[in-house]
């Protein structure tokens, strides 16, 4: 299946508690395209560039299949730019600046090649940009995932109301899910956010791994303990991409391969964080995915005898 990403490709400066950069690439699409590349999955981009975004970029998604033509460049025009500083315990950061610059007057463009996409994974914009991409699109993909976050919820909650209607699996965290859904209790929480539309919802919970809810079911999974953890710049963005291209790769939306994509999206999160950036997950092979596979494997199975 064809995986259609829309989102942004953009520029980060990151500073954590173990060294800090300089403008580097970033944006949610970027994690999203490279993680789908990784499984093996045709995918494309729909985003928006300015004239400074080098072109050494631009191969490197097209080196791996990744498919750029809905990326726009407005040649006049700065790439959006986004600058933060991380508190010591990682879970916490301050945006140091913002530059929207050619993200602000973003108009999606499908391409022709991309019409058919079976799944479409709306990353975290405007909501009406995001509905605008669906009305742009000659059928309705048979999956639609909305990534969202708590500023929409405070500045566009009218319009965001109506893209979750429109929407088959919601990701977003616990205290964005605790906002939207006005209960404190996550479980009570996904129940009310059901009824707004999404037929499954995902809870993520950072370093403490992310909850799937389908109508009564629950599946639960940790985060992978890791001993080097750099910077969690786009892990959210990985989670997001292995989650959906698993299931491009499947083929199949039940909730037991979305309990599967869970766990292949949270393998991929878990490479992302060790470096800075895209640098690690850039390095990422099938094999080195399936060997973090068997980590998660060991770490959550179990035999219990109950006399």
């Amino acid at each position: 299946m064809k995986l259609l990403v829309v989102g942004s490709v953009a520029f980060d400066a990151i500073e954590t508690p173990f060294g800090k950069t300089d403008k580097i690439l970033g944006g949610a699409a970027t994690y999203i395209g490279i993680t789908s590349s990784i499984l093996g999955v045709k995918s494309g981009i729909v985003s928006v560039v300015g004239g400074d975004f080098p072109q050494e970029y631009l191969d490197m998604f097209t080196d791996r299949d990744v498919n750029i033509e809905g990326i726009e460049i407005v040649k006049e025009g700065k790439t959006f730019f986004w600058s933060g500083k991380y508190h010591n315990d990682l879970n916490t950061r301050d945006t140091l600046a913002t530059e929207v610059n050619v993200l602000e007057n973003f108009d999606p463009k499908i391409p022709d090649s991309m019409q058919d996409a079976e799944i479409l994974l709306l990353g975290n914009l405007h909501p009406g940009v995001q509905l605008s991409v669906l009305e742009k699109m000659n059928t309705r993909p048979k999956l639609v995932i909305l990534d969202t976050m708590n500023f929409w919820m405070d500045s566009a909650l009218d319009i965001l109301m109506d893209m979750i209607a429109k929407t088959d699996v919601i990701t977003i965290n616990d205290e964005e899910a605790r906002q939207l859904s006005g209960e404190y209790s996550l479980v009570k929480a996904a129940k009310k956010i059901h009824t707004m539309g999404p037929e499954y919802v995902i809870i993520k919970k950072g370093e403490h791994g992310a909850l799937l809810f389908h109508d009564n079911k629950i599946f639960a999974i940790p985060a992978l303990p890791l001993e080097d953890v750099f910077d969690p710049t786009g892990a959210g963005d990985t989670f997001a991409g292995g989650f959906a291209a698993y299931l491009a790769k499947k083929g199949k939306f039940d909730f037991e391969t979305m309990k599967s994509a869970l766990i292949v999206g949270s393998a991929m999160a878990s490479f992302t964080v060790e470096k800075f950036g895209t640098e690690r997950i850039q390095e990422v092979n099938e094999s080195d995915m399936f060997g973090r596979l068997r980590q998660f494997k060991e770490l959550t199975t179990f035999d219990v005898e109950l006399q």
